[in-house]
């Protein structure tokens, strides 16, 4: 069985405070997140092996963006996000 059959996938958006390494300004930007929650029950047509993985998922959200624009007008380049986790357990 799929792993993304025991979880209800959707997506958030979060505030992080980031800094552009170019002019270094500071700024707040909205960060997409996939949030995946663990389902309450095992889906139908599961075996032991699955019982078992099921037992130990936990929820939990990924990054999706990797680069922001920076929000100064003068500046406006793409940089990484750095100092951000890109997993987080719910």
């Amino acid at each position: 069985m799929d792993e993304r059959a025991y979880y209800v996938e959707s997506q958030a958006t979060k505030v992080a405070k980031l800094n552009c390494p170019f002019c270094r300004t500071e700024g707040d930007y909205d960060l997409r997140w996939l949030v995946r929650k663990k389902k309450d029950r095992l889906p139908p047509g599961a075996d032991e092996r699955d019982r078992a993985r099921f037992l130990k998922a936990q929820s939990y959200m990924v990054l999706l963006d990797d680069k922001a624009m920076c929000k100064n007008l003068r500046c406006r380049k793409r940089f990484d996000i750095s100092g951000v986790k890109t997993t987080a357990f719910l």
